[in-house]
C-alpha cells in the first residue's frame, strides 16, 4: 500500500492517480491507544491500520494532484542521514576541492542528524534561504522505520522497516557543519507517500531520477550505495534507539546541482514517485 498524509493532516491511501481518505479508519485504530513517547502513532500501528482499511475503493477519493501532500511520517524522533554514500558523488565533491586533503568517507564520518523542523512534504515546497550562497538538491532513497529497535544486525535490519519514500536532502554549501547547513526549514522533503516494504522486494535494487525544470540531474540506483540499506539501519541502531516513523536518508548520488526560486524539482521512481517540489524564496512570516 501507499500511505500518505495530505491537506489538514488527513490520512490517505494512494491508488493510481487518486487518494482515498482513510482518516476515520486511522482515528478509530488509534482511539484509546497510549500515545508513544517517541515516534509516529500511525506508523507504530501500521499493520493494524492496513488490516482495518480493507478495500480502498469504499472511501471517498480525490485526485492526488488536487491535494497538498505532507510528509507521510508525522512525528519522527530523528531524521538520520548518510553522507558520501555513493562513490560517484564522493568523486564529484572531491573534484571541487583540488589540492585539499581528501574528505572523510562514510566509514569514518558515520551518520549525521537533520533537525526535525526541516521536514516537509513535497506539496509544501522548499523555501530557499541564503540566496547569495550555493544551495543544491540531493534526491535520495529513504528508509522509514516501522518498529522500535536498537543494536540490530544487518541480517535482521529489514524486519524493522515500515516502508520507503523519496527524499530531498537540500544543502547550503559552506564551512558550517552538515547538521546546520542541511537543517533549514523545509530542507528535508519527504514523500510523496510511504510505500510499505512489501511494495519493494529489494531496497538495494531501486533506480530513481531527478529532473530540475525538465533537465535530468540524478540518474541513480541504490545498488551503487557504499553502505546498503541493511548496513545503514544497523549502523544507526548502534548509536540510537530507532522508533516508528524515524527516517534514514541513504545518501546523495552523483549529479547534485544548484536550485533557485522558481525551479521545479521532479523525482521519478516507479513505486515511490513522482515527487514534485517547487522552490520559493523564503519569506519570514513574523516579518510579513
Amino acid at each position: 500500500m501507499k500511505f500518505c498524509r495530505f491537506d489538514d493532516e488527513r490520512y490517505g491511501v494512494v491508488s493510481g492517480d487518486m487518494v482515498h481518505d482513510i482518516t476515520a479508519v486511522v482515528e478509530k485504530v488509534l482511539s484509546g491507544k497510549k500515545t508513544p513517547k517517541w515516534g509516529d502513532p500511525m506508523i507504530t500501528h501500521l499493520d493494524e491500520v492496513r488490516k482495518a482499511v480493507g478495500d480502498v475503493a469504499q472511501y471517498p477519493a480525490k485526485p492526488v494532484k488536487s491535494v497538498t501532500l505532507l510528509s507521510p511520517t508525522a512525528r519522527p524522533s530523528k531524521l538520520i542521514a548518510a553522507p558520501t554514500n555513493y562513490h560517484a558523488h564522493v568523486a564529484e565533491m572531491e573534484a571541487r576541492r583540488p589540492g585539499q586533503p581528501k574528505g572523510k568517507g562514510i566509514a569514518e564520518s558515520g551518520l549525521f542528524l537533520k533537525a526535525n523542523s526541516a521536514m516537509v512534504g513535497c506539496g509544501e515546497g522548499v523555501h530557499l534561504r541564503f540566496l547569495d550562497k550555493l544551495t543544491e538538491h540531493e534526491l535520495e532513497f529513504m528508509i522509514v522505520i516501522g518498529k522500535e529497535c536498537s543494536q540490530v544486525t544487518e541480517a535482521e535490519a529489514l524486519d524493522y522497516v515500515a516502508g520507503y519514500c523519496l527524499s530531498l536532502d537540500m544543502t547550503v554549501r559552506g564551512g558550517e557543519e552538515r547538521s546546520i547547513r542541511k537543517s533549514i526549514d523545509s530542507y528535508a522533503v519527504i514523500g510523496p507517500w510511504l510505500a510499505t516494504k512489501d511494495e519493494i522486494k529489494d531496497p538495494n535494487n531501486v533506480p530513481f531520477k531527478l529532473f530540475v525544470n525538465g533537465e535530468m540531474r540524478h540518474n541513480a540506483h541504490t545498488n551503487d550505495l557504499i553502505f546498503n540499506c541493511q548496513k545503514l539501519i544497523s549502523l544507526a541502531s548502534e548509536f540510537y534507539t530507532l522508533y516508528p516513523g524515524d527516517v534514514i536518508f541513504t545518501g546523495a548520488p552523483a549529479g547534485v546541482g544548484p536550485v533557485k526560486p522558481g525551479d521545479v524539482m521532479t523525482g521519478e521512481c516507479d513505486v515511490l514517485g513522482p515527487l514534485e517540489v517547487k522552490c520559493y524564496a523564503y519569506k519570514n512570516p513574523r516579518k510579513a
